[in-house]
């Protein structure tokens, strides 16, 4: 039997832990975070929690003085030990209580934390490449929550399903004004003519942890890397694709609406990141 914890208290993951009037349930109301542990530690766990406190901030939850990064990343530590996992994938969410849509109880947070395994060989180079489509029927907004990972993912989730029907790897979502936004699960980079590009915030791209260590890395060792805004167009003639996201690290495209694509430089990028940082590409 694997184990949650919810507020605090490891509990039995097929335990409810939500009613009929829960905002999180009703509304969607709360936030995400999802990383992984591996080879005894959490990867990048200050980079997540920093940015669910900012989250929690922006949505105006009331942050207890006794719920800190310090005491979920502890609560995290017991909750792969008591699950027995070697690898995992961490999900934190956080939620409102009760009350209606004008008039919640109160803000403080609810919290459930989840660890599923992951097999050893994850975040390994993919060989065989992604492919990708293009989901256009539910849009993303460029707005002040867009970059944090919210319970509202509605483009999210049908991109996924449409992924599924037209038998692709993942589907990239556009924004309001159709450019490129991220896929349902990464963000996403460009790489045309030895240049690398990738959505900047105000499209609307989630602030993908990966994402900064990666573009940060990328300047550190002198690649011609930008932020910019890419139409539809622009990336269907792109020379590489990889995708980023914190369980997967870097995961090249073999192709994008049947065009072919290559991953000389993504492949570069990703063994060159894994040999200077064997910590967080593991």
């Amino acid at each position: 039997m694997a184990f949650i914890n919810f507020n605090g208290k490891l509990i039995e993951e097929n335990q409810p832990i939500v009613d009929a009037n829960s905002r999180g349930l009703r509304f969607g109301d709360g936030l995400f975070e999802t990383l992984k542990y591996k080879n005894g530690h959490l990867v990048l766990i200050d980079e997540h929690l920093a940015r669910l406190w900012n989250g929690m901030k922006a949505f105006q939850f009331d942050i207890p003085k006794l719920m800190t990064p310090d005491k979920l990343e502890s609560e995290i530590i017991a909750l792969v030990k008591k699950n027995k996992l070697s690898a995992a994938r961490i999900r934190m969410t956080v939620f409102r209580g009760h009350g209606g849509l004008f008039d919640p109880q109160n803000h403080t947070p609810s919290y459930l934390l989840q660890a599923s395994a992951l097999p050893e060989t994850n975040g390994d180079w993919n060989e065989n490449g992604l492919h990708l489509c293009i989901y256009k029927d539910a849009r993303k907004s460029a707005d002040a929550f867009s970059s944090f990972k919210h319970n509202n993912f509605l483009p999210y989730l049908m991109g996924a399903l449409f992924a599924k029907k037209e038998k692709c790897n993942d589907a990239l979502i556009l924004n309001n004004n159709h450019f490129i936004c991220d896929s349902t699960i990464a963000n996403v980079f460009m790489i045309k003519d030895g240049s690398i590009f990738t959505p900047p915030l105000h499209d609307g791209c989630i602030a993908g942890i990966m994402r900064s260590f990666v573009i940060q890395w990328l300047q550190e060792h002198q690649f011609d890397i930008k932020e910019k805004t890419i139409s539809e167009n622009e990336l269907l003639e792109a020379d590489e694709i990889f995708l980023t996201n914190s369980i997967y690290n870097i995961r090249w495209a073999s192709a994008i609406a049947q065009q072919p694509l290559r991953c000389t430089i993504s492949r570069q990028i990703f063994n060159a990141i894994k040999q200077t940082n064997p910590d967080v590409f593991c």
